[in-house]
């Protein structure tokens, strides 16, 4: 271990929804083949704080939800990972400060980690990665974490880690993402799409990245899918109801995020985009408005 030569730093984890999630089905090594369209958002954003220490110990850290356990937390695995790679293991102090929800969809854990293995990257020198190597170790952190090193509107196919990017044309749209105050457990909601829908998929919508740059102006309701929706909204009728309201105010398309709970929604005016911002919070409803 080393005492590290740079400045406390602070590291804005942004987040992530998916547009389009289609689960393909169940594959051998017992995970799911996906085709999904990542979009990512600023906000809501964790914030890695993290400083040099002298202690001799690694890294320490510490985080604002005490439900995060620190010993199993995707960020002492990342350092842990990029140690055993590398050889580089500095002294760090890293507070986490959760402001993505959890259980949201949002892959807020695959971000901050994305973060941390950039930042370590950076830091590394000699030792660090090339950008293959490094995007191999950030998939097996997390299916999610190679698109949080993109950062930019893409294509996934596989377990959600073999990312094509794509140009969307979204500008002049203004998002509105609903973050219900329901946590979803992914482990849980897969459990239930293997129990309800794994038998009775229909064949995934034909989305490609060409296809999605010649649909997306047009703003067909078929593209906002995700597979997850008919078990979790079984479970959680609300959400049905916040993504109803979404609609009912002018969406050009609406869509439960990942495996849920938050919702995402699309609107050509930014004036019906704060007004279902605005209803969706009377629900006592965390809301984000921006444009894109």
């Amino acid at each position: 271990m080393s005492t590290p030569h740079f400045l406390p730093t602070k590291l804005l984890a942004g987040c992530k929804v998916n547009i389009f999630l289609e689960i393909l089905g169940l594959r051998d090594d017992g995970y799911h083949d996906l085709a999904t369209l990542f979009l990512p958002l600023p906000t809501p954003h964790d914030v890695l704080t993290v400083t040099p220490s002298a202690s001799g110990t690694g890294l320490t850290l510490t985080c604002s939800e005490d439900a995060v356990p620190h010993e199993e937390n995707i960020l002492a695995r990342c350092y842990e990972y990029f140690g055993r790679t590398t050889g580089f293991r500095p002294d760090v102090n890293v507070h986490l400060q959760k402001d993505i929800p959890m259980g949201a969809g949002l892959g807020g854990g695959s971000s901050d980690a994305a973060a941390f293995l950039k930042f370590l990257n950076d830091r590394a020198g000699a030792l660090r990665l090339n950008d293959a190597d490094l995007i191999s170790l950030a998939g097996n952190l997390g299916a999610d974490v190679p698109f949080f090193l993109l950062n930019r509107p893409a294509w996934a196919t596989g377990r959600g880690d073999r990312l094509t990017p794509v140009c969307l044309p979204f500008d002049g749209l203004t998002v509105v993402l609903a973050c219900p105050r329901v946590h979803v457990s992914t482990a849980w909601a897969y459990k239930a799409w293997d129990e309800t829908c794994l038998e009775k998929t229909s064949p995934p919508f034909p989305l490609t990245p060409q296809i999605a740059q010649d649909m997306f102006p047009a703003l067909p309701i078929s593209v906002f899918r995700n597979s997850f929706e008919l078990p979790v909204f079984a479970a959680h009728p609300r959400l049905r109801l916040v993504k109803e309201m979404l609609l009912s105010c002018g969406a050009g398309g609406a869509v439960m995020s990942g495996s849920g709970a938050s919702l995402f929604a699309v609107f050509r005016a930014s004036a019906q985009a704060e007004k279902a911002a605005g209803r969706v919070r009377e629900w006592d409803i965390p809301t984000y408005v921006y444009p894109l």
